[in-house]
């Protein structure tokens, strides 16, 4: 798939299902990338990785063959995403987005003069994209996060932002953001789901794509059965672990 097509499937809100990814392990994540998921979201925010690793696993997404990279950026600046655009990803996605403005800016740091401030180094993407500033345009995604409570507050704002392709629920934030003592607290479940449901209907409203972060293929399959355009999975630092716990606990009671 090209950066070209997955733009269009999310601006069309076509269902697509996302891996995350936390290593900086290019090998693993060139075999992800071959299993047939729609798209591998590296992690810049939280994962375990800097500018080279980030560079070096998008590539090895491009090696799979089947799926396109994505950026979760550092930050919400003009830098971060720049960079993240020059190495080849075919989106990013903007971590705590509270407002309009906020998102406005996230847009602008996508797109070149005149329709935004990124500047014209296309490096890598050129090669997946193309060197003209409106063919790169129109493949780049951008996607907004909310997981704040001033994001909530403001997310049909943000919704309706020109240009912003669609929002993102990071729902371990977006449950401390309506009170969980926890990340995992099922004493906001109410409420925590009250808002899902709430981004999810301002995405529809605006006519753009909503996606979540999951912690399972079958999470997933329910979020993109109620509506949500795009689904990740989980993380590969989650999934060895658990993988090999299980495998620990099997030896263990074969012994």
């Amino acid at each position: 798939m090209t950066a070209a097509d997955f733009a269009r499937r999310i601006r069309n809100r076509e269902p697509a299902i996302g891996y995350w990814s936390l290593l900086d392990a290019p090998v693993a994540v060139e075999r992800l990338a071959r299993l047939g998921y729609d798209y591998v979201a590296l992690d810049a925010q939280h994962g375990l990785f800097g500018y080279s690793g980030m560079l070096n696993n998008l590539l090895a997404v491009d090696a799979g063959g089947t799926s396109v990279g994505v950026v979760r950026v550092e930050a919400n600046d003009p830098t971060p995403i720049g960079r993240a655009l020059d190495a080849g990803a075919a989106g990013v996605i903007v971590p705590l987005v509270n407002s309009a403005e906020d998102a406005a800016a996230a847009v602008a740091a996508t797109r070149y003069p005149p329709h935004g401030i990124r500047s014209y180094g296309p490096m890598r993407s050129m090669l997946r994209i193309g060197p003209a500033p409106a063919e790169a345009d129109a493949a780049t995604l951008v996607l907004a996060m909310i997981e704040t409570p001033q994001g909530l507050a403001n997310v049909e704002e943000i919704c309706a932002v020109p240009g912003l392709d669609g929002v993102y629920v990071g729902p371990s934030d977006l449950r401390l953001a309506v009170g969980g003592a926890t990340s995992t607290d099922p004493a906001v479940d109410a409420v925590f789901d009250a808002a899902v449901v709430r981004v999810r209907d301002a995405a529809a409203a605006a006519g753009i794509a909503a996606g979540i972060h999951t912690p399972s293929g079958a999470v997933a399959a329910r979020r993109l059965a109620e509506g949500f355009t795009f689904a990740s999975v989980a993380s590969d630092l989650v999934h060895l672990e658990q993988a090999a716990a299980a495998h620990l606990d099997a030896a263990r009671g074969g012994a």
